[in-house]
């Protein structure tokens, strides 16, 4: 039996890569119950992050990719909060970028399951609009998070550096869209949309 339940924050920034910047709104995700949860992705504000947490236990801040804007505010997240920061390896070039003088953690690896609150999240590495793209699957809650991979409208964008059109493109058909079609999926921003809602939405092939 889980009482995991599924809590939203938004936070605004700057999103910075390859010389240029964009003002962006992100969001952020809370999983778990009054006593525990886990944070998708720390954007821009650790003190909003804390206070829409209070004062549960994070048992992780996990991180969907490495761009500034999804992780700037991790480190003094997880410092604040005693938590950890994991990321999958492939991302550390970004990571680096926002971080160069602190590791994370930890990793995240494809197939990797996280529990709180009785719910089971899954590491999904979804590589194409960063090479170490995840999204996480708690197929008890019918929800997937997925970072910059899959929005309202289809695949995350694949013009910046160490992005790829066909690569976001293989991984959503192959690793997405294979999930039932009513799964919710929680986006790294704007609105919250559905696989089966996506499905017309995403080529076959990039």
């Amino acid at each position: 039996m889980s009482d995991a339940r599924v809590e939203h924050l938004t936070t605004s920034g700057v999103f910075a890569l390859d010389g240029g910047s964009w003002d962006v709104d992100n969001n952020v995700w809370i999983v778990g119950d009054d006593d525990e949860v886990v944070v998708i992705d720390a954007p821009h504000d650790s003190a909003a992050i804390i206070e829409a947490v209070g004062d549960r236990e994070i048992l992780a801040v996990l991180c969907t990719h490495g761009h500034n804007d999804h992780v700037n505010a991790a480190v003094e997240l997880g410092d604040a909060m005693a938590a950890p920061v994991l990321l999958h390896p492939d991302d550390r070039v970004l990571w680096d970028m926002t971080h160069p003088d602190r590791e994370p953690d930890g990793e995240l690896s494809d197939g990797e399951t996280f529990e709180v609150a009785g719910t089971e999240l899954t590491v999904i590495h979804t590589p194409g609009h960063a090479p170490g793209a995840v999204c996480l699957y708690a197929p008890q809650l019918g929800v997937l998070f997925s970072g910059d991979t899959l929005f309202e409208g289809g695949p995350g964008a694949t013009g910046k550096s160490y992005s790829d059109f066909p690569t976001i493109v293989e991984s959503i058909r192959k690793r997405l869209m294979s999930l039932p079609p009513e799964t919710v999926v929680n986006t790294g921003h704007g609105p919250s949309t559905t696989i089966g809602a996506e499905d017309a939405n995403v080529p076959e092939k990039g």
